[in-house]
């Protein structure tokens, strides 16, 4: 095959064994993240905070993510994944486990912002070693595959959380999914090296891994990188749709519990429907754009074109507040979900498109922290038109329509996603 190495009988593929452990970790962060909006309409109850205050400490989280995402990027950048990532999923373990510990809404701030804090360096981390480890025609399919860990993490959390918290409390159920933590992390200490320093690598395909032009210079500065416009067009994809995924991980089980009734020990299957198919959605959005250039698109042709089938798919949500009934529902947000999935696996994966390996952690990390702006912007949002109005129709207007408009944002400010000059 044209531009493979003539070693393909010696190929070895500890690249994908990478991206398993990317899945892995990504699962986990979303589990631990998930315990809350879970558990939200009991520890509403039990706590007695209001709407606006329940917005008010995803802001908190949200607040935290987008000051981590700021300097996780550049730390990835500096540490590398090995030892940056092992930090991260340590810090972020302790604080999941931690709010157990609370018993009041300010407590439970505290305890998500420092959350947040941890779990930014997910992405920056992910995305920075799929660089690393892929060439440029299979990141968008190793992205969307870590990607789907999002999903499957949203879908594990519904099945087990309120079992535990059934049989165990609330409290039980936020120390119990710490432990995932501690495992992942002995593979990933153990196994994870650079591609030139892994035993597990044959030449052939550490020739593969390194097919495309290699970086040349030192890393760019802040300033440098801050000034493209190349950097502006991801971080708009990210500011104007980011809120809305977390919109669905923190909103969504009070939707369901609000417009239908889904009490704790009901929400699972619903949950589990609408978080699988984003599963499908972010794979799905990854081999598309990677099965097109393979068939001689070029890169821009197939990034784009994926992004908007994922912006049109999305449109349907505006209907889903007037649902006659929940499997209605189910259908149009699973669409949703799993097209904004798809999207995310491709706008992650136009930043190692255009910018240099070394640069790829301090853009995730700038998109991520915009993103995470976004999201509290939309949590402080949410809460105060839901404590006051009681509708979810404005958001998921929002939610239908926002990606329609980053996408032309992406086209004005990155036309062609050409790769850019960092000296």
């Amino acid at each position: 095959m044209l531009g493979l190495p003539a070693l393909s009988e010696s190929m070895t593929n500890a690249r994908w064994r990478i991206c398993a452990l990317l899945f892995f970790a990504t699962t986990i962060n979303y589990i631990d993240r998930q315990v809350f909006s879970l558990l939200a309409p009991e520890l509403q109850k039990t706590i007695g905070w209001t709407e606006s205050q329940y917005g008010y400490i995803i802001t908190a989280f949200q607040a935290a993510y987008a000051i981590g995402l700021f300097l996780m990027g550049r730390v990835m950048d500096y540490l590398g994944t090995r030892k940056g990532y092992a930090i991260v999923i340590s810090w972020w373990s302790v604080a999941a486990a931690a709010h157990a510990l609370v018993s009041s809404t300010l407590g439970f701030g505290i305890a998500r912002f420092c959350l947040g804090l941890g779990e930014s360096g997910n992405f920056p981390a992910a995305i920075k070693t799929v660089a690393d480890w892929f060439p440029r025609r299979e990141r968008a399919l190793a992205t969307g595959i870590f990607n789907a860990g999002s999903n499957i993490g949203a879908v594990i959390a519904p099945l087990m959380v309120p079992w535990v918290a059934l049989h165990y409390g609330w409290r039980g159920a936020f120390v119990a999914t710490s432990f995932f933590s501690l495992i992942w992390l002995i593979f990933w200490v153990t196994y994870y090296r650079r591609p030139e320093d892994h035993t597990g690598v044959s030449p052939a395909e550490l020739a593969l891994i390194r097919q495309d032009p290699p970086d040349l210079g030192n890393a760019p500065t802040w300033s440098r990188i801050i000034g493209l416009r190349q950097t502006w067009a991801f971080v708009f994809a990210k500011v104007l749709t980011d809120p809305i995924w977390w919109f669905y991980l923190y909103w969504l089980p009070k939707f369901f519990y609000a417009r239908f009734g889904l009490t704790l020990d009901k929400i699972g299957p619903p949950l589990v429907i609408v978080y699988l198919s984003a599963d499908i959605g972010s794979v799905g959005g990854g081999w598309l754009s990677s099965k097109l250039i393979q068939r001689g698109w070029s890169v821009n042709r197939a990034r784009k074109t994926t992004m908007l089938i994922c912006a049109l798919c999305v449109i349907p949500i505006v209907t889903v507040t007037q649902a006659a009934n929940v499997w209605y529902a189910v259908t149009v947000l699973s669409l949703a979900t799993a097209a904004h999935q798809g999207w995310s696996a491709n706008a992650y994966t136009i930043v190692s498109d255009m910018f240099p390996r070394n640069a790829v952690g301090t853009v995730v990390g700038l998109g991520g922290a915009a993103g995470s702006l976004g999201g509290m912007a939309l949590a402080a949002s949410a809460g105060l038109i839901l404590q006051y109005t009681g509708s979810y129709m404005p958001l998921f207007v929002m939610a239908g329509t926002f990606y329609l408009l980053a996408f032309g944002l992406v086209q004005l400010l990155a036309p062609k996603l050409e790769p850019v000059s960092i000296t």
